[in-house]
């Protein structure tokens, strides 16, 4: 198998006089879930301005969730840079909000409370015919509890399975530790210098497209996480998976052995069957190879 392509780090689109659009870290197809670390201020304006600029360019709404700065401050510095913001905004395509009220209630993360801010702003892009939501969240809302945030990024990759959803995360690098935004990255399925995965949910199962490897695995576990309570046969469709390592591929044997024998397909091209055979995953897995009768 070829070795994983590279998403290009977040210093390769931010530059100090233009934006440059480069792979999927500020510029991502709905359904990406990005980790974005920053160095210093003017690294994080720049993404930002950079991912709105994308979100109206790609006709979706734009929601800039802020923590460390204030939406008003936020408004302030970004509505010059942004070539017609002032009209955007009017038109409810973007939308500056604080963390506090999407995020928190009474000062505690509510999961459920994100997925409804994130669905009703689903809605009303349907509404006003827009393709779907980019959503910049400042992750610093979690530098106090940087393992609960990580397991929350985890469990969210689900959302992004349907596809109307791209959000990207920004970590900085001054208010987190190395550990916990290697962690970060880790349970997200894209970020810079590290493996791209793509997914999408099926009906019975699900679609994987791109990269994976050491650094974007437990993003990958997080995602066949919820096919283990799947009654019926799951499909996960891998065919144009370009790589996965072993330690990837023993994933979706633990998948298989959590559920009834025999349930669990795994279509995929011939290298993937390949180490599907070499881990025995196969024991437990119905490999069908692309092409196959």
């Amino acid at each position: 198998m070829t070795a994983p392509n590279r998403v290009a780090s977040g210093r390769d689109v931010c530059r100090e006089d233009t934006i440059v659009v480069q792979g999927s870290v500020l510029d991502p197809d709905l359904g990406d879930h990005v980790c974005l670390p920053f160095e210093d201020e003017r690294e994080r304006m720049a993404a930002t301005t950079a991912f709105t600029v994308n979100g109206l360019r790609r006709r979706t709404k734009v929601m800039i969730i802020t923590h460390a700065d204030s939406p008003e401050r936020t408004r302030g510095w970004l509505a010059p840079l942004v070539p017609g913001f002032a009209d955007a905004e009017s038109a409810g395509q973007v939308e500056i909000l604080a963390c506090a009220d999407t995020h928190f209630i009474d000062g505690r993360l509510d999961p459920d409370r994100v997925l409804r801010k994130l669905a009703d702003a689903k809605d009303r892009a349907r509404k006003h015919g827009q393709h779907g939501v980019y959503a910049l969240v400042d992750a610093s809302w979690g530098v106090c509890d940087a393992q609960g945030q990580a397991a929350f990024e985890a469990a969210a990759n689900e959302l992004f399975g349907d596809r109307w959803l791209a959000a990207v995360c920004q970590y900085d690098r001054n208010l987190f530790p190395r550990e916990a935004i290697e962690r970060a990255m880790s349970v997200h399925p894209i970020a810079p210098e590290q493996a791209l995965l793509r997914f999408a949910n099926e009906p019975g199962g699900l679609r994987v497209w791109g990269d994976v490897d050491l650094t974007n695995r437990q993003a990958f576990a997080s995602l066949l996480g919820r096919l283990e309570k799947e009654p019926a046969e799951v499909v996960i469709d891998a065919s144009d998976l370009a790589f996965i390592d072993a330690g990837s591929a023993q994933l979706l044997t633990v998948t298989a052995m959590a559920r009834p024998r025999g349930s669990t397909v795994v279509v995929c091209g011939e290298s993937m069957a390949r180490v599907l055979r070499l881990i025995r995953a196969d024991e437990f897995i119905t490999v069908r190879r692309v092409g196959d009768a």
